[in-house]
């Protein structure tokens, strides 16, 4: 997979792009935020005319990825096709898919798996058993490295010039009055995330959410993702937060290091 890399070239921080395309896509984020919308309330959603908003979707129309029912746009499922394709990209997929469908089942919770794409934490997959709680982390969402338990154990695996590189590109908004909001706090956690191999959560995300997280590196090296348990505060508490759950993640990805190694 394609790694962000300080110093890399970073979409829409600089240098010159096609105005169409970038029309297209804040017509698409509309739709997406939105649900479903007609052309006046994109025009109002967007601050573009009527007229372009019109001809934009007409050619997002011609190509699958966008609908019309009455007078009401919304995102076709070709979008579904490509996040699908992406997906199966990574190679990891098949593994991934298998131990979090077990993993959410043993602990009764939620298990995600994130990639770190052009320094944002992204999930790829998530299994929530049937007592699990939905919260913000669909498949496809992303975060700020520095909010999630996730987000952080993929940081514990780069060095600091390159957490560095992140949080000047980045900085470090909060999600909640509990996400690390300083630099220097934030690498000393790191550096504890890399002695104890676990990375925890404590309603930095989210409020009343808590989530536990190792990071997955691959045979040569390099981490591929973070592997994480999430679920309600009350739940995840004492022994449970702090030891047995970062254990069973420790074992799964171990499974999941070893079969990567030897196929």
């Amino acid at each position: 997979m394609e790694e962000w890399k300080p110093g890399g070239i970073d979409p829409g921080s600089g240098g010159s792009t096609i105005q169409s395309i970038d029309t297209s896509f804040t017509i698409v984020t509309a739709l997406r935020e939105s649900g479903g919308a007609g052309v006046t309330d994109l025009a109002e959603r967007t601050g573009l005319s009527k007229s372009s908003v019109h001809k934009h979707l007409r050619s997002l129309m011609k190509h699958g990825c966008v609908v019309k029912d009455d007078e009401e746009y919304r995102l076709g499922l070709r979008y579904l096709d490509l996040g699908a394709h992406v997906r199966e990209q990574y190679p990891v997929s098949t593994e991934i898919k298998h131990k979090l469908r077990d993993l959410a089942a043993q602990t009764e919770e939620s298990a995600q798996f994130a990639v770190e794409e052009r320094g944002h934490a992204v999930v790829l997959y998530r299994e929530v058993s049937h007592g699990g709680v939905y919260s913000r982390g669909r498949e496809g969402r992303r975060f700020r490295m520095h909010q999630t338990a996730a987000g952080k154990a993929i940081l514990s695996r780069y060095s600091d010039q390159w957490v560095r590189e992140i949080v000047d590109r980045h900085g470090l908004p909060a999600a909640t009055p509990q996400t690390i909001g300083d630099e220097a706090a934030l690498l000393e956690e790191l550096a504890e995330i890399r002695d104890q191999g676990v990375a925890f959560n404590s309603e930095e995300s989210t409020e009343g959410l808590r989530s536990v997280a190792v990071p997955v590196t691959g045979p040569d090296g390099d981490v591929l993702g973070a592997l994480a348990v999430a679920g309600p505060t009350h739940r995840l508490t004492g022994e449970r937060f702090k030891r047995e759950l970062p254990d069973l993640v420790r074992s799964v990805v171990n499974e999941i290091e070893l079969n990567l190694a030897h196929s």
